[in-house]
């Protein structure tokens, strides 16, 4: 239960600074993780990322701001952190599907979605495979993007980098390059709280090459979970070790990156591994 008490006294961090900078390397502390961890718990467990329920909660106290409060439209924007009134009246569209200045009349109806609570959900019902790995650093060598700090802006990301590696041999040319374990393509989310965070299409490699960047994947203990199936089924997988496996393993996030390796990468047939970096809960 600590596991599910730290989420809910991050979304009480949340509700205290919705009128004021979020600082989401925070919200991982509270939940003794990193702010990416703490976005994908936080996406798999609500059901909306991280970024869409801040938005939410904000245009749900604008709009009872303007149906009871005498204030400018252009002040009640800037107190929920909106600069630009277009901004503004755009992300209250989104939500209420209504311009902010038709709320002041009466009858008019805005939606009101509340404080998230998190409680523990008895699943499990179908069995999770996985083993505990205790591996050394190893190197990786690849191509990789920048990702941004809110995890939704990267959703297009990804998959479009996976999609032009594909086209353009980059995956074929890697293939060649791999030559220590794991075996296998790599998708290597680095996304720790000290550094830019990137994501890499890789493979293992003791080789050398000017084409590629190198980055060193650092010693760790992985939860490894195999898995096949397509693009989908490897999310469900992700989803299911978080809401399912992670509250009651006795292991937490520890600081090191998120690991896909790709056994065989057939798009609609994929034989995968998902590695999840851990620690033992200190008691």
């Amino acid at each position: 239960m600590e596991w599910i008490e730290r989420l809910n006294q991050s979304i009480v961090y949340i509700e205290e600074h919705l009128t004021s900078e979020m600082d989401y390397e925070r919200l991982g502390q509270i939940a003794c993780c990193s702010a990416y961890h703490y976005q994908r718990m936080f996406t798999y467990m609500a059901g909306v990322t991280l970024a869409e329920y801040i938005r939410r909660r904000k245009m749900s106290l604008a709009a009872v701001d303007l149906q009871t409060k005498n204030e400018k439209i252009i002040d009640i924007a800037e107190k929920y952190g909106y600069r630009s009134p277009t901004a503004f009246n755009r992300a209250f569209q989104s939500i209420h599907g209504i311009a902010p200045s038709a709320v002041k009349g009466e009858g008019v109806s805005v939606k009101s979605f509340p404080p998230l609570t998190f409680t523990m959900a008895v699943k499990g019902v179908e069995e999770m495979n996985y083993r505990i790995e205790t591996k050394e650093a190893f190197r990786i060598i690849g191509i990789s993007a920048e990702l941004h700090q809110e995890v939704e802006q990267n959703f297009m990301v990804v998959p479009q980098m996976w999609q032009e590696a594909a086209v353009n041999g980059t995956i074929q040319k890697l293939a060649s390059m791999m030559d220590a374990p794991p075996l296998g393509l790599l998708g290597v989310s680095a996304c720790n709280d000290k550094e830019q965070w990137k994501y890499f299409i890789a493979v293992s490699s003791t080789k050398n090459s000017r084409e590629w960047e190198e980055y060193t994947v650092p010693a760790s203990t992985w939860a490894i979970f195999p898995g096949s199936g397509t693009n989908r089924s490897i999310q469900e997988l992700e989803q299911r070790i978080i809401t399912e496996w992670l509250p009651t393993s006795g292991y937490e996030y520890a600081d090191a990156p998120d690991v896909e390796v790709y056994l065989h990468a057939d798009p609609e047939n994929a034989q995968y591994e998902v590695w999840i970096p851990v620690r033992k809960k200190q008691p």
